[in-house]
């Protein structure tokens, strides 16, 4: 799999280029510099932390299908039609675990890294969960009792997620009758808004029509307004991570119902306590035109974050193309100088850290990675 996401990359790149061209001559680009970045910043650290967590990514899912799988037939599977039921199969439950990391706290802890973005565009795309595969095996169980092999697991939502790719953009409008069955654009944008009559609408990756089957479909009417209802205001990807995740241990450590302290992480997504309830708290954003978040940087600054997320993006390359090789502890720690590489990266973007600071962690972060691997 590793292989298949560095031959994407260059890939990825150049449509990203080509959106922002085209965006540009029409007048109407979806880019700004810092949001691209931070979006990359976390496509690149979720695929840092996916080399370590194999477990979790196909590890557990291989378990199940070894001692629990109820039909054994390899020989269906490698046909046109068992491929095709594969991807399905793989669609509807990744339907499932989609709308839980909205509808369920602790998952939408680990799922809002991807709606943070203010822009929507292919840069977005990338900006991937790092958290999500240590609790969302479990919905693809199923697929592993049904007897769907672990490779062909892989390949299957490999496949899923490189097609959502495509439907991260602006550019693109309603598209007819493919607009009734496939998540596209225009049924993708609705997922991304914070309207209030677009939140928790059109889960489906490859599909739409779990959502038309579900109740969870809205069609695009009204300009769509993205973010987070509680914007993040931040360009630092580990905090990004980690934010949903302090507020509900904050408040499961203040509340004073030892139940609440428990069931906080698996309430619907906005849940407070009762004691908590009159306490200060964040007032969601309307759907109206805002501000975005959108702190000035000098050109100096920003030509270090370009620099910085390049040498990321060439570390990161790097982890995973020798992720096969690497022991699990040489290659978390490439992963730790990885995820500080990127966080120079935000904190440049806020000034936060000057190009000097900057170097003197790039020197750490290239000693550590020569350590590593050589």
């Amino acid at each position: 799999m590793e292989d298949i996401i560095l031959y994407a990359l260059p890939v990825f790149a150049l449509l990203i280029a080509a959106e922002w061209i085209y965006g540009v001559i029409r007048g109407k680009c979806t880019y700004r510099l810092n949001d691209s970045i931070a979006s990359l910043s976390q496509g690149l650290l979720s695929q840092a932390v996916a080399v370590c967590t194999q477990l979790f990514q196909v590890g557990l899912y291989s378990l199940v299908f070894t001692r629990l799988a109820i039909v054994h037939a390899n020989a269906f599977w490698n046909t046109a039609s068992g491929w095709i039921l594969a991807i399905v199969l793989f669609d509807f439950c990744d339907y499932w675990l989609h709308r839980a990391g909205h509808e369920i706290a602790i998952f939408w802890a680990a799922h809002v890294v991807h709606h943070h973005s203010e822009d929507f565009n292919f840069s977005t795309a990338l900006r991937q969960e790092t958290m999500v595969p240590l609790l969302g095996w479990i919905f693809y169980v199923p697929m592993a009792i049904l007897g769907v092999p672990p490779a062909q697991f892989v390949l299957a939502g490999l496949i899923v997620l490189l097609y959502q790719f495509w439907i991260h953009t602006e550019h693109v409008g309603k598209l007819g009758w493919f607009d009734r069955v496939f998540s596209s654009p225009s049924n993708h944008r609705v997922h991304h808004a914070i309207n209030p009559q677009y939140i928790n609408k059109n889960y489906g990756g490859m599909l739409v029509i779990w959502d038309r089957m579900f109740g969870t479909f809205a069609e695009e009417q009204e300009t769509c307004v993205f973010g987070t209802q509680t914007p993040l205001a931040s360009w630092d990807p580990l905090w990004a991570v980690s934010s949903v995740y302090v507020s509900l241990t904050r408040d499961a450590i203040r509340t004073g119902s030892v139940r609440d302290k428990l069931r906080i992480w698996f309430m619907p997504t906005g849940w407070r306590p009762a004691d908590l309830l009159a306490a200060a708290e964040a007032v969601p954003r309307a759907a109206a035109p805002v501000t975005r978040y959108d702190p000035p940087v000098s050109r100096a600054h920003a030509v270090v974050a370009i620099l910085q997320l390049v040498f990321m993006v060439i570390l990161t390359a790097t982890l995973l193309s020798r992720a096969d090789a690497l022991p699990w502890l040489p290659a978390a720690l490439l992963c730790a100088a990885i995820a500080f590489g990127l966080w120079i990266a935000g904190a440049v973007m806020q000034s936060r850290v000057g190009p000097r600071l900057a170097f003197l962690g790039n020197v750490l972060i290239l000693s550590t990675a020569m350590l590593t691997l050589w």
